[in-house]
């Protein structure tokens, strides 16, 4: 009984695998060949940008607060296309710009450093002497070229993983307003932890920091408004992805030859239901959404690499980064957590050969300064929190900073025939 049943099931898939083999196959062959097309011609246009790597020398004194530097990330939105045209991206491999601030520590050191690409180059140095003016902004060596071109190796290790947000994107982060205090004496520099982690390194130890970011369009924001919308309670406007379009089409297809197609209903309205009055802490959290989503939004992701010698190799250091990101987590909004698709550890089996090349795809991507798979919605706020120019709070012994401002010579210095 069982296996004629079995056997009618397999009969009417092979009639209907028959009767549509002609418009699936095709299908089948145009996404593969459209995605190994779009990826040849993306290589060909990110191999013909030019890139500079500028670093960032900080004046004994800056009293402003990360406020400056959200200012900076608002220029740099400027740079966003407005969406990349079909003709651009299938026939030149466009992508949307992006930019990479960094913060490089080794033997206690710590730089800032930014990697962009050539034509905006002016637009940049110009937003950061606007909030800055007493910075100095020089073009710079890659710090990489300390390093063999492979790693790890014989004689040095690493650690490293890129971290995302934990929950969905219109959830903001800890802000750099929570820290600040009206008495100078009580106001923190959240980037304080980081910069006091690496000023205690060894002469081998190397923390990199790598904060991508790429301005982006509006669609995040319509996101965060229909959050805010089930948050509160009101009805909700339920939208069907392209994919879920297209999938339901394709089994339509397929069961066309034994039964008529069913299509959904569309623009379906659900409802959150009746929630009643807010709580103080729901208030907070719908406050929280509303302003994150009122300003500027990036596709952010920042990327964590810890390099020691092989015999001196220790967590202590990545845990001490680690916990200095935890200070921008909240339980009740969000928090950082690295992408386990790409952190340095692995399974059995092959353990070991795993292990290797995670390393080694991290460290190549963090050199290439490759934008990953994953990403998260930050605001321009939320990166300035995390990455901004320490003020004079930050005490770092060893952090680089200008001993005083370069002058310029008086007006009425004689010249010289």
């Amino acid at each position: 009984m069982v296996a004629d049943n079995l056997n009618g099931i397999l009969q009417i898939v092979f009639r209907i695998l028959a009767a549509s083999w002609w418009v699936i196959l095709p299908l089948a062959l145009f996404f593969i060949f459209s995605d190994f097309w779009l990826m040849a011609v993306r290589r060909n246009y990110l191999m013909k940008i030019k890139w500079k790597l500028l670093e960032i020398s900080i004046p004994r004194e800056i009293l402003k607060t990360p406020k400056a530097m959200e200012q900076v990330f608002a220029a740099v939105h400027a740079t966003y296309s407005g969406g990349i045209k079909f003709w651009d991206k299938w026939f030149k491999g466009k992508v949307e710009d992006w930019f990479s601030f960094e913060l490089a520590g080794n033997a206690g050191k710590v730089h800032f450093y930014i990697r962009v690409a050539e034509p905006f180059r002016n637009l940049l140095e110009s937003a950061i002497y606007a909030q800055y003016p007493d910075v100095e902004i020089v073009e710079a060596e890659d710090y990489d070229s300390l390093l063999p071109s492979i790693l790890p190796n014989n004689v040095y290790d690493l650690w490293g993983t890129n971290f995302i947000l934990a929950n969905d994107d219109a959830y903001p982060i800890r802000l750099y307003s929570y820290f600040e205090e009206k008495d100078e004496e009580r106001r923190l520099d959240p980037i304080a932890a980081i910069t006091e982690t690496i000023s205690t390194l060894k002469e081998d130890e190397m923390i990199w920091l790598q904060f991508l970011v790429r301005p982006t369009g509006d669609d995040w924001k319509k996101k965060g408004e229909r959050l805010t919308a089930k948050l509160i309670g009101r009805k909700v406007a339920k939208e069907r992805t392209l994919m879920e379009e297209l999938g339901e089409f394709l089994i339509n297809l397929v069961k066309a030859p034994v039964s008529h197609p069913v299509w959904s209903e569309e623009s379906k309205e659900s409802s959150a239901g009746d929630i009643g009055p807010l709580t103080p802490g729901e208030k907070d959290v719908v406050a929280a959404v509303e302003n994150k989503i009122s300003k500027l939004g990036f596709e952010a992701a920042l990327r964590f690499v810890y390099i020691d010698k092989a015999d001196a190799f220790t967590r202590s250091n990545v845990s001490a980064v680690q916990g200095a990101l935890r200070q921008f987590n909240t339980q009740n909004l969000n928090a950082f957590k690295a992408d386990g698709s790409v952190t340095t550890k692995a399974d059995f089996p092959f353990k070991v050969k795993k292990l290797f090349y995670r390393k080694r795809r991290i460290f190549d991507s963090y050199k290439l300064r490759l934008f990953p798979k994953k990403f998260s919605i930050l605001n321009n706020e939320e990166l300035a929190t995390v990455y901004h120019f320490p003020t004079n709070f930050v005490e770092a012994p060893t952090l680089h900073r200008l001993e005083s401002r370069r002058g310029e010579p008086p007006a009425e210095l004689p010249l010289v025939e």
